[in-house]
C-alpha cells in the first residue's frame, strides 16, 4: 500500500539534515543539465514545480518534532529524564525582547507557565504582518537556538494562535495545544488555557485576568512587542 504523503514528508524531516539537503534529493542530473544552476533548481522544486513539497518552514517544524520525539524516547530507554539545555544558554542576549524570551524559556519548557508573545513588524516582503504565538507550543516544535544568536528573526505564522498581513489582509486563528483562541467575544480577543480553563484578555485596557499578567517591551529588533504570562498553578 502506498504510504500517506504525511508519513512520507516524516520521513523526509528526519533523513535530511538541512531544507537545502532535502531540495536537493528531487533535484535530477536533467535538472541542473538544463538550468546550469543547482540554486535554481532547487528554487522550482521549492515553490512546487515538481510536485507536493514541504516548505522550509514545515520542513524546520517536522524536524523539531522528529527530535523531540527521539530525544523522549532516548530518555525512556535510559529509564530516566535527562536534563534539557536552553536554547538561550550561554548566548550574548542584547535586546530586550530576547532577554525577556530567555527569563521565561525554562518555565514555559517545563509547563509552569505558558506565554503568549505579541509581534508587530515587517516580514522580508516589507509587508507589515501581526499576530500572537504560543510561546511554550514554538518552543517545543522548533529549535530556538537560531532566534536566541541572532541568526533568524521570530515572526508570527498564519499557524500561530492569530496572524494578520496587513498588506494582503490574511488572516488565520488557530488554537494550540496550550490555548483555545475565542475571537467571538464581545470583550474581544481571549485566548483559553487549556489546562486550567481561565481566561487571557490581551486587550491592552481591560485586566489580563487571574494569573496572567502584561508586559510591554521596548525592542530595537521589532516594531511592537508585548508578552502575556499566565502561570499554571500546580495546587
Amino acid at each position: 500500500m502506498e504510504r500517506s504523503m504525511a508519513a512520507r514528508f516524516h520521513d523526509a524531516a528526519i533523513q535530511f539534515k538541512v531544507y537545502e539537503d532535502y531540495l536537493d534529493s528531487k533535484v535530477t542530473s536533467t535538472d541542473l543539465f538544463y538550468l546550469k544552476s543547482r540554486e535554481l533548481a532547487r528554487k522550482l522544486v521549492e515553490h512546487g514545480h515538481k510536485g507536493s513539497v514541504l516548505s522550509r518552514e514545515q520542513f524546520e517544524e517536522k524536524k523539531a518534532v522528529a527530535q523531540a520525539a527521539q530525544a523522549a524516547r532516548s530518555s525512556a530507554f535510559y529509564g530516566r529524564s535527562r536534563p534539557t539545555t536552553l536554547a538561550s544558554a550561554g548566548k550574548e542576549l542584547k535586546d530586550n525582547f530576547l532577554r525577556a524570551l530567555a527569563e521565561r524559556e525554562e518555565a514555559n519548557c517545563s509547563g509552569k507557565m505558558t506565554s503568549v508573545i505579541f509581534i508587530r513588524d515587517h516580514n522580508p516582503l516589507g509587508q507589515e504582518v501581526s499576530g500572537y504565538i504560543d510561546y511554550a507550543h514554538r518552543l517545543k516544535t522548533q529549535d530556538f537556538e537560531p532566534y536566541f544568536s541572532g541568526k533568524k528573526k521570530l515572526m508570527p505564522r498564519r499557524s500561530d494562535l492569530c496572524y494578520y498581513n496587513w498588506k494582503t489582509q490574511v488572516s488565520t486563528s488557530n488554537s494550540s495545544p496550550n490555548f483555545e483562541v475565542i475571537y467571538d467575544d464581545p470583550n474581544g480577543l481571549l485566548f483559553k488555557n487549556k489546562t486550567d480553563k481561565k481566561i487571557l484578555n490581551v486587550d491592552p485596557l481591560a485586566g489580563q485576568g487571574e494569573d496572567s499578567n502584561r508586559t510591554f517591551l521596548q525592542s530595537d529588533l521589532y516594531t511592537h512587542v508585548v508578552i502575556y504570562d499566565h502561570s499554571i498553578r500546580t495546587v
